[in-house]
């Protein structure tokens, strides 16, 4: 049975209030046994293979990386002193905090998040990011991604790490994006896409809706929907070394989707990260 657009947020807010809150370990949701802390996936580990610099990730606030990226949009950004940065899906703040040393005092950092307790999580990690750095230039705000909590024109640079898959209704985020970007602004975005369609079981799986996988669009679907929002200078890039490298950690959602599929068949034929990059005409 299809679930409603609100029905699926409810299912994603829900799972990631249980990682935010420590009762899951997580994103793969109750039905696989990731739950368990035997095999775990070092969030240090991941942010390493996505290409995050090792002290970057050591003077982050205690539990900012939670292990929930695919990508690396804040290198992809290559951010700049005075910067206006708008953070989707947020979580602990572990991209917010970085992006915030780099765009420095004159600049800004906003997180947004549907999840109360991911939010609460993170605005308790401004005092340390501030007592270390120096800087008091990043905020927390909730809300949804399909109605940012932003005025028009206002953001220089929206980041998202493996969160636009999450959304029921994708084109009304791209439009979003849109709207609060100042013109010439640019989006850096990591997050799962499709070189194929997924079988119809992996949607009724809740661990692989919670990570992601079950609402993955095609790539060519992701290019539509830059255009179809205003984007233009679209660069899709697939990364297939981020699936490769948790099926070889033995990541317990891509071995249980991996089990899933028919014999023969590999979840990277499938799935790949992908590393977006568009930008908002000037004019």
């Amino acid at each position: 049975m299809n679930k409603s657009n609100e029905q699926v947020r409810e299912t994603v807010r829900t799972g990631y209030a249980d990682i935010a809150t420590g009762r899951q370990s997580s994103c793969c949701g109750e039905r696989s046994s990731c739950c368990e802390q035997s095999n775990p996936v070092a969030p240090e580990l991941l942010a390493k293979s996505l290409g995050y610099d090792e002290k970057d990730i050591a003077n982050l606030p205690e539990g900012a990386n939670m292990g929930l990226s695919c990508g690396n949009p804040v290198t992809i950004a290559a951010l700049q002193e005075g910067q206006v940065v708008l953070d989707l899906g947020s979580g602990g703040g572990f991209d917010v905090f970085q992006a915030g040393e780099k765009v420095k005092a004159s600049g800004r950092v906003i997180g947004v998040d549907m999840t109360p307790e991911m939010i609460s999580k993170a605005r308790k990690n401004i005092e340390q990011y501030s007592k270390r750095t120096g800087l008091n230039n990043v905020e927390f705000r909730l809300g949804e991604i399909e109605h940012l909590p932003m005025p028009d024109a206002s953001v220089d640079v929206v980041l998202s790490n493996c969160v636009i898959n999450l959304s029921p209704t994708k084109p009304q985020v791209w439009r979003e994006i849109y709207r609060v970007l100042k013109p010439g602004g640019k989006v850096s975005i990591s997050d799962l896409a499709l070189l194929k369609p997924l079988h119809d079981n992996f949607h009724e799986m809740v661990a692989a809706l919670v990570g992601c996988i079950a609402g993955a669009v095609l790539v060519d679907e992701t290019e539509t929907m830059l255009k179809e929002a205003g984007f233009t200078s679209i660069k899709l890039t697939p990364k297939p070394d981020y699936v490769r490298n948790m099926l070889a950690w033995n990541d317990p959602l891509y071995r249980e989707l991996t089990e899933a599929l028919p014999k023969g068949e590999e979840i990277t034929d499938y799935v790949v990260s992908l590393s977006i990059e568009a930008c908002k005409d000037k004019n």
